[in-house]
Order: structure tokens, then C-alpha cells, then sequence
């Protein structure tokens, strides 16, 4: 079995990578900026090359960076420390893979596809078409790939991307910068008003269906490769607003109706023949699954700051 180090593990899509990894034989590792007690682990910023030349004293057969500042309004808001930690950590990363000639599989974003409006959006797009992203953390996520051929092309690194959509469930903590199933769910259970934009559409990716796709890279591993990673649900942003307020038994009072959202382009559909043959990778579940399961998790985990914010509302485990 393989030694694997995964930066970003404390994250949504970490610890549950770590969980499958390790279920089938692998020995991981994980890095990340929290204080942890965990015996295989290192706390350090991607960022600071010094932290993180710690955690490679050691040899890994592969290395899951998944370490990044997420988000779009995220990155307009804090600008600088995106920059410093999505393109100057992946620089290090690429760096240390110079020497250490571990193999890399890197998180990349649906993001980086821009203002490019194609029905299917294919992995070759971006190397045939000029584009323009509408936002930082789309800027950085393209800088990074751009660091990647580079590197792969200069000096040999291993490296397979990976692009990411919408990826949803379980275990993602609420701050004003998740994903879109997270923000309107758990706004929608603590009627906190939020923004729908009208006409925008997304495929939509359970974790349960993500995480064995991921794992599935290190058996089938292809250097210089990139994939896009998604589901094949394409359902508009209120059709996921409404299916939300409609499990819930809410109105869509609190709910603001808007034209445009400057900062994100309308419509991103992914072609991901690539991942199906290369990794299985099957998407099943539906939202109309998907989402009691989300919403029945986070009412566990908020369930007290639920009941404040509804006050006579018994609140279901």
C-alpha cells in the first residue's frame, strides 16, 4: 500500500478522503493549519516554505494538495492572503515535489472555465480558447495550473488535476464562504435571508459519490492528466433553493430573487467521460436525496442555534 500525505485534511473533503484511504490499507498522513493531537500529522501553512519542509523529512509515495483559501467572495474580500496561500503554497508544494519526486494529484476548480459558455465544458478548453476568469479565487486556481504544466514540462513533476464541481454534503461546517447547498441550507433552517440568482444553473456532486473518485486516483494514477470531477445533475440555483424551502416547510420570504451575479458566469456543466473511465466515477445520488441528508446532519450539529433563532420550534434529531 501507498504513503500518502493529504494538505488540507481537516477540511470538508479531507478528513472523509483520509477516512476512505485508510479503510483500504493506505498509510496517511495529513497537514494542515489547525492544532491537532493526531500522531500522523504536521501543523503548517502552505504558505511558509519553512513549516512546510517539516512534513517532508519523510518520504510519501503521493500527496493530495487540497490545502487552499476557497471561495469567491472569499477571495475578493481577502485578496492577499488567497494569493499568498493558493499560489505561492502550490509554488512550494512544486518546489518540494522537484526533489522528493513524490506524485502529486492537485485540487483544482470548475472555476478556472471562466467566461466560457460551451453546453459541455471539456477538460481541453482552457489550452484552446482564450479566457477570462470573473474572480481571484478563479484567477488563482488557473495560476496554479499554469504553475503545473510548467513545472511538469521543466522538470519532469508527476502531476494529475483535478476539477472540482460543487461538490456537496455532510460534514461541511457553515461560514460565509461554502458552497452553495451549504449556504442555502443552513440559512434556510435559521431563516437568515439569502441571494438567488435567477437563470444560473450547476451540476451538483454528493460527497459520498466524490470521495471514492479521489481515492481512486492513486491506483490510476497518469501524469500530466486533468479530469473534471463533477455530477451529472445540471438543476438551476433556485430549483436547489426551492427544493430546500420545500423540505424544510419554508417560505421563501427571506429568499432575495437577483438578476446577476457579477463576481460567477451562469452556467457550468462538465464533461467527465474522462473521470468515468479512468476512476468509475458514478454519480448517483440526487438532490432530492442529497439534500435531507445534508440538512438532517446539519440540524444535528446546529441544533441549538437553530432553536434560538425560532424560539417555540422543537427542533427534530
Amino acid at each position: 500500500m501507498a504513503k500518502i500525505l493529504i494538505t488540507g485534511i481537516m477540511g470538508t473533503l479531507g478528513r472523509p478522503l483520509q477516512r476512505e484511504l485508510e479503510g483500504r490499507g493506505h498509510n496517511v498522513w495529513g497537514l494542515d493549519l489547525q492544532h491537532q493531537a493526531e500522531q500522523k500529522y504536521y501543523r503548517a501553512d502552505v504558505a511558509n516554505f519553512r513549516q512546510l519542509e517539516r512534513a517532508f523529512e519523510q518520504e510519501y509515495d503521493y500527496v493530495y494538495h487540497l490545502a487552499a483559501e476557497f471561495g469567491r467572495i472569499n477571495g475578493e474580500e481577502y485578496y492577499d492572503t488567497l494569493w499568498e496561500t493558493n499560489v505561492i503554497g502550490t509554488r512550494n508544494i512544486l518546489e518540494i515535489q522537484k526533489r522528493k519526486k513524490f506524485k502529486l494529484i492537485f485540487a483544482s476548480s470548475s472555476e478556472i472555465y471562466g467566461d466560457k459558455h460551451q453546453h459541455i465544458l471539456s477538460e481541453d478548453i482552457p489550452l484552446n480558447h482564450s479566457i477570462i476568469q470573473h474572480n481571484d479565487y478563479a484567477v488563482t486556481k488557473w495560476v496554479n495550473e499554469i504553475q503545473i504544466m510548467n513545472f511538469e514540462k521543466r522538470f519532469g513533476n508527476p502531476i494529475v488535476r483535478l476539477r472540482f464541481f460543487n461538490a456537496y454534503g455532510p460534514g461541511e461546517y457553515y461560514h460565509n464562504y461554502r458552497s452553495v447547498v451549504c449556504l442555502f441550507t443552513y440559512r434556510a433552517l435559521h431563516r437568515i435571508p439569502y441571494d438567488v440568482y435567477l437563470g444560473y444553473h450547476r451540476v451538483f456532486m454528493y460527497i459520498d459519490d466524490f470521495i471514492p473518485t479521489l481515492a481512486n486516483v492513486v491506483d490510476n494514477f497518469v501524469p500530466g492528466e486533468v479530469y473534471n470531477i463533477g455530477g451529472h445533475e445540471f438543476r438551476s440555483v433556485k430549483e436547489l433553493s426551492d427544493l430546500i424551502l420545500n423540505h424544510l416547510g419554508a417560505d421563501d420570504s427571506f429568499v432575495n430573487y437577483l438578476p446577476e451575479d457579477k463576481h460567477n458566469v451562469m452556467n457550468k456543466r462538465p464533461n467527465i467521460d474522462k473521470a468515468r473511465k479512468a476512476f468509475g466515477h458514478n454519480p448517483r445520488v440526487v438532490l432530492e436525496e442529497g439534500v435531507p441528508r445534508t440538512t438532517a446532519w446539519m440540524k444535528s450539529v446546529y441544533r441549538e442555534s437553530i432553536a434560538k433563532s425560532q424560539p417555540g420550534i422543537t427542533v427534530s434529531r
